[in-house]
């Protein structure tokens, strides 16, 4: 029902002549897309949220500008006034973040106007132009090797991986970050500059895909390459030219679309960050063409992730991938949970399906994953979180504005500079409240300042003021959360209580004639609920409200916990504490919630000393998620019943001493087909494919592919590959820096089964070097197995 507004009626009598409220709005067809405020109309006022956001500016000042500017320097021939930064900056993914940080920078001065910062941008953005001058044809680009690998594509030149283009490391991805921080600085901030270079930009792009079949652009998909066709949507908006949107159209990824115009979820063992920047452009093009089957399969796509594969925190994901709807056993075991990144690219796409079609839900969505994933994502001192491990005892990582460079740090570096793009939105005469943040909007064509004031979550409740108006005549409309009891929420209005019929997950409607000084009131009841996994397995998360809940269990081993320039320091790499050993809910009822209590002398803490076992751990208490910090946690917890206790700790048992003997005997490991591990393991290849079968990656080749392994204490050791029993026919050489260690032959014998077999690296090999390049070489006419694991162990 479009907005979702309800017809309400005032019963008293008193507040019906004195205050001339009317609740009466009915929702059209023609009235669902809703408008948000410019950055500059919404200012945060002191909160959470506001100490976040100059957390991250502090953090985005501290970043050297002319480090970021160097990989552009150097491809254009310029001498670069500075090093480039380690990490990803200087290993293949050079210029990534200079994109985000120019998103990043636009974002942070609308939002507050900080000089500083719009000194960054103009600087910024005057060296990207000597750069695009002095290149003379548009690009701006830190690619290692620009010239020869553009010129290579234009003419049909490609080879292609899922995260590697003519063997650079995802190029189209890296520069889509550069294309979007042009349209985000002319956006935010309307600056006339960035918006020349975009549309020469988008020139330079026209010339690349000129002598491209749609076929080969298809092929060019194969890469990871950000949300060009989003880019390509918006540029056509900009310039009115029908050719960008033209492209925009042959840069959406068919073999994502056409299943998801179908409804049907194709999803399963997908490299998660990769797909949804391109459904982004889908519902981008869907709203300048008109599209319905692109909407749909954004729509689509929004709801069987949220609905299916999205956690408590709002994130999604293990190592990056989507895993099976009916299966989130791996989240729980692994310490590569959810990504930021991934929550970054769905709260874009839910605030883009909010504006057109209004629904109350998608703010829900938008909340939950505000709060739990990404405040939770920055460290009070700095720093952001790659992934979030939902492994109970373990920890993240934090990055450092010397040494990390990763993806997240990028979106990191905007996520906290937008805290103030969905507290409230506008149609007509209609003034939305979505969010209970404390703010102040200046509605401009209305003559009116309202301020938010509140302290929630820690209060169950919201104001907000009205500190002046020129046209009165204006509907406010305040979220109804769906975690509000049906009936619970109470509405005042200058303290009287208004009555109304709408429902959780609906809007209140006030009309009223407005004044300097009015006042609404909103008080917020939150229960404490238990939600388990979207599979039904016996593990649960809680819920105070739209906060998630989440223990601290100790601060020991944290390993790495704010990161070095390495290239795997954003995994939280420290031990893994046996799971058989924390804490759990043990209790013969479901109903774990009405044993969860408030500490009294604590606000918004609790307890549930009355479930946890062991005895021992009855003191931990659960605060929300995003207070969690430089610690070990428990977001999800393992529930059984007394009676099934000892079998659950006997399996754990069994299951982790495999796990922790596993382990003890891996120096390095690589799954293939999977994009992070086998980037942060360099691979190479040339004419080789990867895969999903029985919900495992795989990667085989016609040609050949490669690894490097790290072996940095020379230890003696093996190489134990995992196959699948049915491969038939698969011919093919293993290598050890250039060197031949076995022959192989599989003739599909196996069964229906996967398997491992070790192979011996002889010592001269392992002590010549601190790291291992592994070659599979597929005999003439044949190819390799499919390879499911590779993993360098002790022998």
């Amino acid at each position: 029902m479009g907005l979702q507004k309800t017809n309400h009626h005032i019963y008293s009598k008193l507040t019906l002549l004195l205050v001339g409220v009317l609740f009466c709005f009915t929702t059209t067809a023609q009235d669902k897309t809703v408008q948000l405020f410019k950055s500059q109309d919404v200012k945060l006022l002191p909160s959470i949220f506001k100490a976040a956001e100059q957390t991250d500016l502090k953090y985005l000042l501290s970043l050297d500008p002319d480090r970021l500017l160097a990989p552009y320097l150097r491809e254009a021939g310029l001498t670069p006034k500075a090093e480039s930064y380690p990490n990803w900056e200087n290993t293949g993914l050079d210029g990534h973040i200079g994109g985000h940080y120019l998103s990043a920078l636009a974002l942070m001065y609308a939002g507050t106007n900080d000089k500083k910062v719009e000194e960054k941008l103009k600087y910024y953005l005057s060296e990207l132009k000597r750069v695009q001058d002095k290149n003379g044809n548009g690009y701006i680009g830190g690619v290692p090797g620009s010239n020869a690998l553009w010129n290579d594509i234009a003419n049909g030149k490609i080879q292609v991986g899922t995260f590697d283009l003519n063997k650079k490391w995802v190029p189209l991805y890296n520069i889509h970050k550069i294309f979007a921080g042009l349209k985000d600085a002319y956006a935010y901030t309307g600056n006339a500059q960035a918006k020349v270079m975009l549309l020469a930009y988008g020139d330079w792009f026209l010339w690349l895909t000129a002598k491209l079949s749609n076929q080969q652009i298809q092929q060019l998909l194969i890469s990871e390459h950000g949300g060009l066709n989003e880019t390509l949507a918006d540029v056509y908006e900009i310039s009115g030219n029908q050719k960008f949107l033209d492209l925009a159209y042959k840069f959406s990824d068919l073999r994502i679309l056409n299943p998801l115009k179908s409804n049907e979820d194709k999803l399963n063992g997908l490299h998660a960050n990769t797909q949804i920047p391109k459904v982004i452009g889908f519902k981008r093009i869907a709203e300048l063409a008109k599209d319905a089957a692109y909407n749909n399969a954004a729509h689509f796509f929004w709801k069987t992730v949220v609905e299916n594969r999205t956690l408590v925190n709002g994130g999604n994901s293990v190592r990056e991938h989507f895993n099976p709807t009916n299966n989130f056993s791996d989240l729980m075991t692994s310490v590569e949970g959810p990504e930021t990144c991934n929550s970054y690219n769905m709260l874009k796409l839910t605030k883009m399906l909010y504006q057109t079609e209004g629904l109350a839900s998608y703010v829900d969505y938008y909340e939950r994953t505000l709060y739990n994933h990404i405040l939770s994502s920055q460290h009070p001192n700095g720093g952001f979180v790659y992934f979030t491990p939902l492994r109970a005892g373990h920890y993240r990582v934090y990055s450092k504005p010397e040494t990390s460079f990763w993806c997240c740090v990028g979106s990191g570096l905007e996520n906290h500079a937008k805290y103030n793009e969905l507290i409230y939105a506008h149609q007509g005469n209609n003034l939305f409240v979505n969010l209970f943040i404390p703010s102040q909007l200046t509605w401009k064509e209305k003559g009116l300042t309202i301020a938010q004031r509140t302290n929630f979550p820690e209060t169950e409740q919201t104001s907000l003021l009205i500190q002046s108006v020129t046209k009165s005549a204006i509907t406010l409309n305040i979220r109804y959360p769906k975690w509000v009891k049906s009936g619970s929420l109470t509405v005042l209005l200058n303290g009287e209580k208004l009555a109304f019929k709408a429902l959780p997950g609906q809007y209140i409607a006030i009309n009223h004639k407005w004044k300097k000084g009015d006042e609404v009131k909103v008080i917020l009841p939150m229960q404490t609920t238990t939600e388990r996994l979207p599979d039904g397995s016996n593990y649960v998360a809680v819920l105070h409200g739209p906060i998630l809940m989440a223990a601290k269990t100790d601060t020991t081993d944290l390993k790495g916990l704010f990161a070095d320039d390495s290239r795997m320091g954003h995994i939280a790499n420290g031990k893994q504490y046996p799971l058989q050993n924390m804490p759990m809910f043990v209790s013969n009822t479901a109903d774990f919630a009405s044993s969860i209590k408030p500490v009294n002398t604590k606000n918004l803490t609790y307890t549930a000393s009355n479930l946890i076992y062991p005895a021992a751990k009855r003191n931990l208490e659960l605060i929300p998620f995003y207070k969690v910090h430089d610690s070990r946690y428990i977001i999800y917890w393992q529930t059984v019943s007394e009676s099934g206790l000892k079998t659950m700790q006997e399996k754990l048992i069994k299951e982790e001493e495999e796990k922790a003997r596993l382990k003890a005997l891996t120096i390095d490991q690589v799954f293939p087909g999977e994009q992070q591990p086998e980037s942060d393991h360099f691979i190479e290849m040339e004419n080789s494919q990867t895969g999903v079968h029985k919900d495992r990656h795989w990667r085989t080749a016609k040609g050949w592919f490669s690894y490097k392994l790290n072996n940095k204490e020379q230890l003696p050791a093996s190489l134990r590959l995992t196959y699948f029993g049915r491969d038939n026919n698969r011919n093919f050489k293993i290598l050890v820096n250039d060197e031949l260690i076995a022959t192989v032959t599989l003739d599909g014998s196996k069964g229906d089964k996967f398997y491992e077999v070790d192979y011996v690296i002889p010592d001269r090999l392992i002590k010549s070097a601190t790291a291992l390049l592994v070659k599979f070489v597929a005999e003439q006419g044949s190819e390799t197995a499919g390879i499911y694991e590779l993993s360098l162990i002790k022998r």
